[in-house]
């Protein structure tokens, strides 16, 4: 190989090496790797395919879980919070959830919610009118429910609805009952421990 042919694939392997790096700066401080995950954008999470003929938005959806590192065990309960939108011209009202068999037993519902039309509807204010009950698996934040929300009129919506530790801007909500704390670090042995001294 004479060295001008060693030159030309040093510099292709070096431009081949390169273009990973160049293309993830042409993404800029918008790329979506940097864009913090949102909850509160339900509709992406929505299943059911009729969603936007009945006319009711789900802008914001989420189980809250336990504190970060921490864990609600199975057969307890976690808070659900959705915000909602009735963009039809007469009143509705969510009468209740569901969640697949082997997610949680029940969603408990304090009262059918009222949606007026064009009103947002925040469920957990000033506390959450919702909850599922009799967990399958421990959750510790970072799993999805699937639930389906039943409106007196606009029927059934179905959403994926993500389980979110109560940290960061979630670490203002109340506490979820019966949620374990983060295990404490073991701490290590010291020499004198070890050496019997």
């Amino acid at each position: 190989m004479t060295s001008t042919s060693r030159r030309r694939v040093i510099a292709v392997a070096a431009l081949l090496a390169a273009a990973p790096a160049l293309a993830a700066c042409g993404a800029g401080d918008n790329a979506n790797t940097n864009m913090p995950y949102a909850p509160t954008e339900a509709q992406v999470h929505v299943k059911d395919g009729a969603y936007g003929e009945k006319g009711m938005r789900v802008s914001q959806a989420f189980v809250l879980g336990p504190d970060s590192g921490g864990q609600l065990p199975a057969g307890g309960a976690a808070p659900l919070y959705l915000i909602l939108t009735n963009q039809n011209q007469a009143p509705d009202s969510l009468v209740g959830v569901t969640a697949l068999p082997d997610q949680a037993t029940s969603v408990k519902v304090a009262s059918p919610i009222q949606v007026p039309p064009n009103t947002l509807v925040n469920t957990g204010q000033p506390t959450p009118q919702l909850t599922v009950e009799g967990l399958k698996n421990a959750l510790r934040g970072g799993e999805t429910l699937t639930l389906t929300l039943k409106f007196q009129s606009a029927g059934d919506v179905t959403l994926d609805v993500p389980v979110i530790t109560r940290s960061r801007e979630f670490a203002t909500l109340p506490a979820v009952p019966g949620a374990l704390p983060a295990p404490s670090p073991t701490a290590a042995a010291s020499p004198t421990a070890a050496t019997g001294h």
